[in-house]
């Protein structure tokens, strides 16, 4: 079985969103490193200062960390063979040290489709669904500019049915309409006819076209 090792520097963990602000790198070299672990390669991290011992261990790790200090980490290793230091590879780059096929690039990655689900939560207006799709973007390294501009897309698909209702009233009623002034509680009101979606005398809900 291929193995990957892989020497982090210091820091307080290897997924890139702790902290006040989300490392994308980090993100999205974890997210490669969990896809690889679906291949069947064995990954094993390594965080200097959490195993400071593993990394003076090692003699080609100590050695790099004489010469080049935290500036030659990330170390990545496959089958304890040195690929790489001072930057994380890309998806590509693992795969093929890995041996297996990179799959190929789509546009509907993990963030596009909180992005999306962002959209969704705003246009059905699920506060709930709102905040849990933008905690997850967020632990992908969505920006918040890239979530207001998904924001500002679904107001404007929700409120063009709105208007259409508004000009479709204007054909039909010859002007632009005002507001109904609606009565104060307790009111008797002068007409007793019942609305298309009113319970009719008695109960019985009346029957319309609309409703």
């Amino acid at each position: 079985m291929t193995s990957i090792q892989v020497f982090d520097p210091a820091m307080c963990c290897s997924t890139g969103i702790c902290g006040p602000e989300v490392d994308p790198k980090l993100v999205r070299f974890a997210a490669d490193l969990d896809w690889l672990k679906e291949q069947g390669i064995s990954i094993t991290r390594l965080n200097l200062s959490q195993e400071p011992v593993t990394f003076a261990q090692d003699a080609e790790v100590k050695s790099i960390l004489q010469f080049q200090g935290e500036a030659g980490l990330p170390l990545i290793k496959v089958n304890g063979e040195v690929k790489s230091s001072g930057l994380y590879p890309s998806r590509g780059e693992l795969a093929a040290w890995a041996g297996v096929q990179a799959p190929e690039p789509s546009l509907f990655t993990d963030a596009v489709a909180e992005l999306v689900a962002i959209g969704a939560a705003i246009a059905s207006n699920c506060e709930p669904c709102f905040k849990f799709h933008f905690d997850k973007a967020r632990k992908l390294g969505v920006s918040k500019e890239d979530m207001r501009q998904a924001v500002a897309m679904a107001l404007r698909v929700k409120e063009s049915p709105a208007k259409s209702m508004v000009e479709l009233t204007d054909r039909f009623l010859g002007e632009p309409q005002e507001l109904v002034t609606i009565k104060p509680l307790g009111e008797k009101a002068k007409s007793d006819s019942i609305s298309c979606c009113s319970p009719a005398k008695g109960g019985a809900p009346k029957k319309s076209g609309c409703c």
